[in-house]
Parts: structure tokens; C-alpha cells; sequence
């Protein structure tokens, strides 16, 4: 049962994070480079929703971490950590796939996708080893 909570944690952690990562992106299209925020807030000229959707997105980042962090709990690191690689699959599916990211599929990069899924899939297919308990001399 924790391996499944653990699974479900690491994976809401992909998806706070891919969902962060498009947040960001649509956003920073549409506002000025970042050391010009302050300069551009008090002339009224920046676009206070893409300046909310960078706050959603941090704070994204931020429960994707505590996600992750219990996902560490109860789930071998070699394992959790592969899962993290469905976040660049989800990310760049998504960015090809709506038109608002204006990105484009590619033969190369979805072969690099699959592979790396492949990887993912191999990893976390195999039977879990229980680790050696090492005693203290």
C-alpha cells in the first residue's frame, strides 16, 4: 500500500511540475524580461494575469516538492527519480500539442520521448530488490 501512496505522490509531482513549467512559459511570452517587473508594474504596463500564472506556477513548484518528498518516503529513489523524466514527455506533448505554446511536433524529439519512456517503463516494471540491512560493527 505505501509503494502505491508513494507512486501517487511522485506522479502528482510530475504533474505540479509540468504544469508549472507550461505556466512559466506561457507567461514569460507575454511579460517584459524580469529585472524590468517593478519599472513596468508601476507604468501599468504588464500583464498582471501572465504575473499571477508565474505566482501559480511557483507555488506549483512548491507542492510538487512536498509530493516529492513524500513520494521519497515510500518509494526507492532509483525508481522515483526515473519518474521525474514524464515530466519533460508531458511537457513536451503538451507544448506541441496546444496552440497556445506555438511549438511543433518533430520526428527526433518524439523518438527521444519514447525513449526515454522506454527507460521509465524499464525501470519501474522490474521486480523491486528489498535492500541488504547492513549491521553496524
Amino acid at each position: 500500500m505505501s509503494q502505491k501512496r508513494g507512486l501517487a505522490f511522485a506522479l502528482g509531482s510530475v504533474a505540479l511540475a509540468s504544469g508549472a513549467q507550461l505556466g512559466m512559459r506561457w507567461s514569460m511570452v507575454r511579460l517584459p524580461q524580469p529585472q524590468q517587473w517593478l519599472e513596468a508594474l508601476g507604468a501599468g504596463g504588464i500583464d498582471l494575469t501572465a504575473l499571477a500564472v508565474v505566482a501559480a506556477a511557483i507555488l506549483a513548484y512548491a507542492l510538487s516538492m512536498l509530493c516529492w518528498l513524500a513520494a521519497l518516503r515510500d518509494v526507492p529513489l532509483g525508481r522515483a527519480y526515473s519518474l521525474l523524466s514524464v515530466s519533460y514527455a508531458l511537457v513536451y506533448l503538451m507544448a506541441a500539442s496546444l496552440p497556445l505554446f506555438n511549438e511543433s511536433f518533430s520526428v527526433t524529439k518524439s523518438l527521444g520521448v519514447a525513449l526515454v519512456m522506454l527507460g521509465v517503463i524499464t525501470i519501474n516494471t522490474r521486480p523491486a530488490c528489498a535492500p541488504e540491512l547492513r549491521s553496524t560493527p
